[in-house]
């Protein structure tokens, strides 16, 4: 009898009627991958370290519970065949191993959950069918409950010789939680059945589809002409909107626009052309994703579970020069049949359309900027006219500055890669469509491996060749559940380095060393200097903080230099260790030192209590206190362990149950 599997990665994919479901406090996404460290273009170098026994080169090394959730590389099986190991929970030896040439055909890294794109661009870069170029990807939710490390056999460095099969890029991105409760650890005979049998249901609802009521509709609209086409005062979801658009014509995808309300709303939760909505904005081709379609017919699907507590309302608009006839059908579940907690779930939103614009000199393409509220993101699309891939996507998150999710591209943020050739191509996750490489329409959708946020985000996509260069065009938006207000608020404020704040907090670092750093983040602003003060911290520090007695939990935000990595510190909480997890950051970049690095304290340590006193105990790896026997090597001074915690500032927030809308 196999034993049953408690991964909330694979739950959340599976359960897809369970997405305007808000995230639990605590619960945060991240990545790691191929960032060019300058600020340019060569996203083409990823590891971290050299383990010194094995040789083999990491990837990904992080600390606590958690779930890998996607996982992509770019390389030429010619060049060579990394093997892939997955370790968990701190053990020595892997528990799943794959090669580059077996995604898609090792259990259970297979279609349509695992595989690859392999593309044959035609012109200067048609030798890539040659090198077999793959890029790999993943969708296997692959939960751990004390940390996770995955290794390649192969270093993958460089792209000066890509073209005799060199280069290697790539990215993963994974959930954490705030405790290890009610999570077992990924086991290679756990039973992905039903997750395989799901992700096959594209073009067709994939939730349930009992009790659906379903409503057609139809409507003529002439020139600047708006319409209600459904409207209805209940409680329950919109699970499905199909719309045909009569003798359609690729430009109608942004001519005609949908606006959906939500409980008597004054602003539509949702106001964008068609095409960015159904997942396509060009229409060249027929799309197909999990959750929404665009056909070249003018059928149009989104299967998108819509909840509503009094009211529902659609409306088309056609913003386009000819008369158009829509119709379609509507389907409506009845909260008898699928309820869904007020306090607990998100109306589905989108943000405001951005329209095809170049961007300006010197900053990222803006896709979509959403404040004072809270939820999930849970799609994106990006469309581009004459413009390459290269930007990075950079996702940023409650007010960090340092990105919290980026792509080494915008084709590899939808699991793709070295352009947007021959489309269209599509898996249950993402997509691209285009007439060539330099227009295109892309879809990431982000099922299982949602964007959590309490306070903001903010959306961007780097200039093709860095974001200093080039006047890029591209249009986009992203879908959300959530609503107004925010669900973390800042309760405190230490500032390392000045005096009177330390006094306040009844700071103490002995044997700390003050450092006055200028500097800049990396990212968008990466040629911003900011100037500041703090410590190198060779033992431990401590210090009081206030907090809401009302919390469900508390984020720590430390500002630091991440010169050197693996940087690490176990975290005491009122004389109590936290377990779950140290404050572990084993990535570094030596050029854009400043890092915004987040740590969740659980609620068990901080339920009722109106302070907090922190103790930070240094255990970096460069110290030489738990130097264990595969530490790894790095061979240039640049990559040394940090031999020190760094702290310049911490943010401390609260989680709260109510929203505040202030």
């Amino acid at each position: 009898m196999k034993k049953k599997m408690n991964n909330p990665g694979y739950a959340n994919m599976m359960k897809l009627e369970h997405l305007p479901l808000l995230t639990p406090p605590g619960v945060t996404v991240c990545y790691e991958g191929s960032i060019d460290k300058v600020g340019n273009n060569a996203d083409w170098d990823w590891w971290l370290y050299q383990e010194k026994n094995s040789g083999e080169w990491v990837l990904l090394d992080v600390d606590g519970p958690g779930c890998l959730m996607n996982f992509v590389v770019h390389h030429a099986v010619s060049h060579s065949d990394p093997l892939y190991r997955f370790y968990f929970d701190g053990d020595d030896s892997p528990a799943y191993e794959i090669r580059h040439s077996e995604f898609g055909s090792k259990a259970p890294f297979l279609e349509p959950l695992a595989g690859y794109y392999s593309p044959a661009p035609k012109g200067e870069n048609h030798h890539l069918t040659n090198l077999d170029f793959r890029i790999v990807r993943s969708f296997i939710p692959m939960a751990f409950r004390k940390g996770c490390r995955i290794t390649s056999s192969v270093k993958l460095k460089g792209n000066t010789h890509v073209y005799e099969g060199g280069g290697g890029w790539g990215h993963a991105i994974y959930h954490t939680y705030p405790t290890a409760e009610g999570i077992t650890t990924f086991n290679a005979k756990d039973d992905y059945t039903g997750l395989f049998d799901l992700w096959k249901r594209c073009g067709g609802d994939p939730k349930p589809v009992n009790g659906n009521v379903k409503t057609q509709v139809e409507a003529e609209l002439g020139a600047g002409e708006t319409k209600e086409i459904y409207y209805i005062q209940d409680t329950g979801s919109l699970d499905a909107i199909g719309l045909k658009i009569g003798d359609f014509q690729p430009g109608d995808l942004g001519d005609l626009w949908i606006h959906l309300t939500w409980d008597g709303e004054e602003t539509p939760a949702v106001s964008a052309p068609l095409g960015a909505f159904f997942g396509s904005e060009l229409g060249n081709n027929c799309i197909y994703t999990l959750m929404q379609s665009v056909d070249t017919n003018g059928e149009l699907k989104s299967f998108w579970p819509m909840p509503f507590w009094s009211s529902a309302q659609i409306s088309l608009e056609n913003r386009g020069e000819r008369t158009t006839r829509v119709s379609g059908s509507i389907e409506f579940k009845p909260s008898t049949v699928q309820a869904y907690p007020r306090e607990e779930s998100g109306h589905f939103r989108a943000s405001a359309y951005q329209p095809l614009v170049a961007k300006k000199d010197g900053f990222d393409s803006h896709i979509a900027t959403l404040k004072k509220c809270h939820g999930h993101m849970v799609s994106g699309i990006i469309t581009a006219i004459d413009g390459v891939c290269e930007g990075d996507v950079r996702v940023h998150l409650d007010g960090a500055s340092t990105p919290d999710v980026e792509s080494d591209g915008s084709e590899s943020w939808s699991c793709y890669g070295w352009g947007f050739h021959e489309p269209p191509q599509m898996n249950p996750a993402s997509s691209y469509d285009g007439p060539d490489p330099r227009n295109w329409s892309m879809v990431r959708l982000l099922m299982g491996d949602f964007y959590p946020f309490r306070q903001n985000l903010r959306m961007t996509v780097e200039g093709e060749h860095g974001h200093h260069r080039g006047t890029d065009r591209r249009s986009g938006l992203i879908l959300w559940y959530g609503d107004p207000g925010e669900t973390l608020r800042q309760s405190d404020f230490l500032d390392i380095g000045d005096a009177a704040s330390e006094a306040n907090h009844s700071y103490k670092a002995p044997g700390s060393t003050p450092v006055d750093l200028t500097a800049s983040y990396e990212g968008e602003f990466d040629q911003q200097k900011i100037q500041d003060c703090g410590r190198k911290i060779p033992e431990q520090s401590e210090f009081t903080v206030s907090i809401n007695p009302a919390n469900r939990g508390v984020r720590m935000l430390r500002r630091s230099d991440q010169q050197y990595g693996m940087q690490r510190a176990e975290v005491y909480v009122d004389g109590e260790q936290v377990t779950e997890r140290d404050w572990f950051r084993s990535d570094r970049n030596p050029f854009h030192r400043w890092l915004d690095d987040a740590y969740e304290i659980p609620m068990s340590y901080t339920a009722g209590k109106s302070e907090l006193h922190i103790r930070l105990v240094n255990i970096s790896a460069g110290k030489g206190k738990p130097f264990p026997e595969d530490a790894p090597v790095f061979p240039a001074d640049d990559e040394q362990p940090s031999p020190w915690w760094s702290e310049f500032s911490y943010t401390v927030f609260s989680h709260l149950q109510t929203p505040e809308l202030s």
